[in-house]
């Protein structure tokens, strides 16, 4: 398999940049990013490094993918370690395409007391399954299977600087 550029390296630089600027000027005080294992942690890094806020860093791992499809079932790998209660946390994700997994984190965080919201760097809408939508939003796409800049492909592809689409 190989992957075909979709969103080039500098384009992302460009968008988290931008994303960046909101997300400060929306959390003057603060914020904690919470990046969604494994995919999002090249995106989150980029992200936090360019706020102009004061942001601590967690993470959570969840699973609900088999292969190139979601399992619809989520089960949480690894908890945060921060406390939440009374939190603006911003959930950092790579991609959104059925929602299931997003919902899940954000009703988790939510029954915890934490003000909620999500950015992801890409949004599938295609292949929503649940109704949720990103509160910042890096790129619209199609219905690919994309990798790269943290997305992967059993494990592989994640170290590319652009987003690709696999094609056999």
């Amino acid at each position: 398999m190989s992957s075909i550029p979709l969103i080039t390296e500098n384009q992302i630089k460009e968008k988290i940049q931008e994303l960046a600027g909101i997300i400060s000027s929306d959390y003057p005080g603060g914020l904690t990013a919470c990046g969604v294992l494994k995919g999002a942690f090249i995106f989150m890094s980029d992200l936090v490094r360019s706020l102009q806020v004061p942001a601590s860093c967690d993470f959570v791992k969840v699973a609900s993918y088999k292969g190139k499809a979601s399992s619809g079932k989520i089960s949480l790998e690894l908890g945060p370690s921060l406390p939440t209660e009374q939190k603006k946390i911003l959930l950092v994700e790579d991609i959104i395409d059925t929602g299931l997994t997003l919902s899940w984190l954000k009703d988790y965080f939510s029954k915890r007391g934490a003000e909620v919201k999500i950015c992801a760097l890409l949004d599938k809408p295609s292949k929503r399954k649940i109704d949720i939508s990103p509160d910042y939003t890096g790129f619209t796409i199609e219905d690919y299977f994309v990798v790269g800049y943290g997305l992967d492909y059993n494990e592989e592809y994640r170290s590319l600087p652009y987003i690709g689409y696999l094609k056999e």
